[in-house]
């Protein structure tokens, strides 16, 4: 579970970092500061322990959810 956490934590830190070097589209600065959150709930050497009562597994649910939600955030509102 932890090997899952340190790849999705890499992968959304540096997906976040590259979209707010880039800023393609409307509305990209809210999905990387999305992608950056992603990597801090996901990053197991931050979380070491229980601080605030979640574990690793519910943090890195957590972060597959956000990356499977991504799509409903890409959908145009109307």
């Amino acid at each position: 579970m932890a090997l899952i956490g340190w790849i999705v934590s890499f992968i959304g830190l540096f997906a976040g970092l590259a979209l707010r070097q880039d800023m393609p589209i409307g509305g990209s600065d809210m999905i990387a500061t999305l992608l950056i959150a992603l990597s801090v709930l996901a990053c197991p050497m931050v979380w070491r322990g229980k601080p605030l009562g979640i574990s690793r597994g519910q943090r890195i649910v957590a972060a597959l959810i956000m990356i499977v939600a991504l799509p409903l955030v890409l959908l145009p509102a109307g």
